[in-house]
């Protein structure tokens, strides 16, 4: 299921992701008054319990013990409120990490930080980034990435991607085990049964794979390890290593490109001259 931001009215939606013309305000009213930050709270709290397909304004309304109408008079549909939310969680993420021990920490932190915020809010992983919610606590994950990457002096252009790359990668990797916590529930079978069924109906039906794969036969050999006493499921433990290993061999990339960028292109090389 994917999510685009950005599908209702422009003015409204981005009057109350910036919060101007009192759109934030509670009002009065025969129960206790409404705002826009409960109703977004309370549709956070539904899209983390129940998913983001069980997401709606009647969800919503009978979590505030109202009908999903009372709502419309705060948020005008659900597409304001879905770009609420995203926007909303992310002021969750920390926005100043300590410079003092270099970019590559600070990088390795937010990577990180940003990692486990996709894991506690998983329906935030359907909301497209085709299209930006262009909300105030975007603009802050975007300039906290960018702020410790202008440490490593790299021009504008090359930084651009590389942000862009980091996004891409956090976020794919989280996917992976969101999608491995969801896949029991959402089909009946676990993933030991999953793995058992199909890798005995797979050596059974292409008894020769050694032979056609080998090159995945011996990386699957080579990397095998015994089994470990871990609370985790063995997809996501495999995945969370993935993710470390994935982030480190980035950053060596970008230190590479910061150590082969010229001079005058790269004050630090000036600095360190």
């Amino acid at each position: 299921m994917v999510v685009y931001a950005g599908q209702g009215d422009a003015r409204r939606s981005m009057a109350l992701l910036w919060r101007t013309a009192g759109t934030g305000e509670i009002r009065p009213g025969p129960k206790p008054g409404l705002s826009v930050d409960l109703i977004v709270d309370t549709a956070i709290t539904v899209a983390d319990t129940d998913g983001m397909a069980a997401l709606s304004m009647r969800a919503v309304g009978e979590r505030l013990g109202r009908t999903g109408m009372a709502l419309y008079t705060y948020v005008p549909s659900k597409s304001e409120l879905v770009d609420l939310m995203y926007d909303r969680v992310l002021g969750e993420l920390p926005s100043d990490y300590e410079h003092e021990a270099g970019w590559r920490t600070a990088l390795t932190s937010w990577a990180r930080d940003t990692w486990a915020f996709y894991l506690r809010h998983p329906w935030v992983l359907q909301v497209s980034q085709a299209r930006p919610v262009l909300g105030p606590n975007e603009y802050v994950t975007l300039e906290t990435v960018v702020r410790i990457l202008r440490a490593t002096g790299l021009g504008a252009t090359v930084l651009r991607r590389v942000v862009g790359m980091l996004f891409n990668f956090v976020r794919g990797a989280a996917q992976t085990v969101a999608e491995s916590r969801q896949a029991p529930t959402a089909t009946g079978v676990s993933d030991d049964e999953w793995w058992l069924t199909r890798s005995a109906t797979l050596l059974e039906i292409a008894p020769d794979f050694a032979d056609r794969f080998p090159m995945v036969t011996w990386l699957e050999n080579i990397t095998a390890e015994p089994p470990q006493d871990d609370s985790l499921p063995y997809l996501e433990r495999e995945a969370r290593k993935t993710f470390e290993v994935s982030l480190t061999v980035l950053l060596d990339g970008i230190e590479a490109t910061v150590n082969r960028t010229p001079a005058s292109v790269n004050p630090l090389h000036v600095q360190q001259a």
